[in-house]
């Protein structure tokens, strides 16, 4: 029996893993957008800067959506 308890553990935990990583691209995935939605409506670049900073976003985040989704 132990065997088997130990195959079910790994098989938990390989899908733990694998819904955390979902979760956290999906979670890049809006920040990046989220990124880019705050700098098209952005006065100019200083503002941009402030309004990412305040929100926790970061501009590169942001560039990487435009070109992951250009592939």
């Amino acid at each position: 029996m132990p065997s088997a308890r130990h195959i079910t553990l790994i098989s938990e935990q390989s899908e733990f893993a694998e819904a955390r990583a979902a979760e956290k691209a999906e979670n890049a995935r809006q920040c990046a957008m989220a990124a880019r939605t705050v700098a098209s409506h952005a006065e100019d670049a200083a503002d941009c800067e402030s309004l990412l900073a305040m929100l926790g976003l970061d501009a590169l985040a942001g560039k990487m959506a435009k070109i992951t989704s250009d592939l």
